[in-house]
């Protein structure tokens, strides 16, 4: 494993009309590239994750997993906006000398994709063979599909969307509240927002479960009226969170997901999946009542090239994080078909 930080001093203009003029890009490699980089698998993380792909996705990326270190070249870049090395709102703003805060720009995942892209043409890699990923991950993927055009041989879209539904929106921005509601929250300080943040997160939880995987996961064993293990539970996975990322990170990023629009200025969602030129599996979560598995099959019958799969779980939209055995198989039979 090899870690870097690309430093891009060309600015990147925002579909906000915002420019950063210069921002960076922690990234992780696995692997050796080959002689004609006809081996480079490129994972794009969820939320909250970071470039760190073999361990939170330890059952894909591995020795013995289906991308491998001895077959493959994989890379992982934090996404812009996330706090794991790239920029962020707590980075310094270069024009002002100290961190952006609540100045840092507004992202979508357009924009986030033409950072990938810049990152690409820096490591001169000309030829990516599978662009793979989740959620958040697998919006940005599909964007930066279409940008790549036969630059990319497959795209590998999971638990995602063409274009973010009201329903996710909905969610998100409860989750913004929240944050909104934490009395520090305003303030110039990292920590700003640390409790909201935990609020957020469980929020988050109910939507990325199904309700029928809490309900036996979380069963009481005994009669009660408070100390319930839901509670319990919700509460451990906000402060889990908040201890290792920051509320920052957390709106930038939900925000770029409320602006997933693949058709956005480009004819609509059906004429922009038309264009793209790689083969590509969407692979949907029987389960998942936040990026719901219609979408991911829309998804393959609107790109020229689709196929479409679906994991059987009652873990809902984390399956895409948990049911690795599965996964692996259903890649395997797409580059087989």
């Amino acid at each position: 494993m090899q870690t870097g930080i690309f430093t891009s001093n060309q600015a990147l203009i925002l579909e906000s009309g915002e420019i950063l003029e210069q921002f960076t890009l922690a990234f992780t490699t696995y692997g050796e590239l080959n002689e004609d980089q006809s081996n480079v698998i490129w994972a794009v993380h969820a939320l909250t994750g970071d470039a760190q792909v073999a361990d939170w996705w330890s059952g894909l990326v591995g020795e013995k997993a289906i991308y491998n270190f001895s077959e493959h070249f994989i890379i992982c870049a934090n996404l812009l906006g996330s706090g794991y090395g790239s920029s962020n709102a707590l980075s310094e703003n270069p024009t002002t000398g100290t961190p952006y805060f609540y100045s840092f720009p507004t992202l979508s995942t357009r924009d986030l994709a033409h950072s990938l892209e810049m990152l690409r043409q820096h490591l001169k890699i000309e030829h990516i063979h599978t662009l793979i990923g989740g959620s958040l991950g697998g919006q940005v993927a599909l964007e930066w599909a279409f940008i790549l055009g036969k630059k990319l041989q497959h795209a590998i879209i999971i638990a995602s969307t063409a274009k973010t539904s009201p329903w996710v929106i909905g969610f998100n921005e409860a989750q913004r509240m929240a944050i909104a509601a934490d009395s520090t929250w305003g303030q110039n300080h990292q920590d700003a927002g640390k409790k909201g943040l935990e609020a957020a997160r469980a929020v988050a939880m109910l939507s990325y479960r199904n309700p029928s995987d809490i309900n036996t996961k979380q069963q009481e064993k005994e009669e009660k009226i408070d100390g319930f293990l839901a509670a319990s539970y919700l509460r451990y996975q906000g402060a889990k969170l908040a201890n290792r990322f920051q509320a920052f990170s957390y709106w930038t990023l939900t925000k770029a997901m409320d602006s997933h629009d693949i058709g956005r200025g480009r004819g609509g969602v059906e004429a922009a999946l038309n264009t793209i030129q790689a083969r590509l599996l969407a692979v949907g979560v029987n389960s998942d009542l936040l990026f719901q598995a219609e979408e991911a099959r829309f998804l393959s019958q609107a790109v020229p090239a689709g196929n479409y799969a679906e994991i059987v779980s009652t873990a809902g939209h984390d399956a895409f994080l948990i049911e690795f055995a599965q996964l692996s198989k259903l890649i395997e039979r797409f580059y087989h078909q």
